[in-house]
Order: C-alpha cells, then sequence, then structure tokens
C-alpha cells in the first residue's frame, strides 16, 4: 500500500494525488525493469523508523490539557531536540520535549488521530543499504 499525505479527511488535494500518481508510478517502473532483467547496485537511503506514539498531556479525567506548541505545528519530519517546545497547555505553559536523543515527528495533530489519543509520532532516522538486486527469472 502506498499512504501519501497529509491532507483532511474527506478532501481532494491536486498535489497529493500528483504525487500518488507519481510513486506509484516508480513503483510500477521499477518492477518492469527488474522483469526485463536490469540489474540494481547497492544503495543506502535514509527512512523515518517508529519509534512510538505520543498522546496528549491529559487530566485524570482523560481531557486534553494541553494542545501542539504553534513552533511544532506543521513541522512533520523535522528534527526535534530535548527542551524543544512540544505543548502548550491552556494557561500558556511550554511543555518542552524531554529526551535523549533528537527525534523527527510526524503526524503532527492530525485530526483523525485524537480519537486515538495520538498527539504526534516519533520517529527515528536511521540508513537502510539494500544490496545489489537483480531478478532471478531467465
Amino acid at each position: 500500500g502506498v499512504e501519501v499525505g497529509p491532507q483532511p479527511q474527506g478532501v481532494a488535494r491536486a498535489d497529493v494525488l500528483d504525487k500518488m500518481r507519481k510513486i506509484v508510478k516508480h513503483g510500477l517502473d521499477f518492477v518492469q525493469l527488474l522483469n526485463e532483467g536490469k540489474e540494481f547496485p547497492p544503495c543506502t537511503i535514509e527512512v523515518f523508523k517508529i519509534m512510538e506514539k505520543v498522546d496528549y498531556p491529559r487530566n485524570k479525567n482523560g481531557e486534553i490539557t494541553a494542545i501542539i506548541h504553534p513552533k511544532l505545528q506543521d513541522q512533520d519530519w523535522q528534527p526535534l531536540k530535548n527542551g524543544d517546545p512540544l505543548f502548550l497547555t491552556l494557561d500558556g505553559e511550554v511543555i518542552p520535549y524531554q529526551g535523549n536523543c533528537t527525534v523527527y515527528p510526524t503526524f503532527i495533530n492530525e485530526a483523525a488521530y485524537y480519537e486515538k489519543k495520538q498527539a504526534f509520532v516519533k520517529t527515528e532516522k536511521i540508513k537502510l543499504t539494500a544490496k545489489h538486486l537483480r531478478s532471478s527469472v531467465s
């Protein structure tokens, strides 16, 4: 499956549709070239691995007590370091990120995830190496 986004629920965006078409085309081109016997050299790419889902701060009744800090809003895939603003309470208090490593948040403040108690997802940037690849079909 391919998920391209973000985009609000029930909204069709031309830019997101264009990205989806391009990624599907690249995938199909790859399959065709592999089936034709093209060899692909080893390569290394950076990817983001999910570490954990992070909920909003809540009170004892389960009610949200802080919102995403404005400096974090719309900063998907950008580095978040220890001490950076994370949440903002309704009283104006900044709740900073407290972590021992830089993370890369994504799905920040997505409406579809409120009911799932998810303010964002913490990811880490890692490198994956693919070995030489060629079809075994002759």
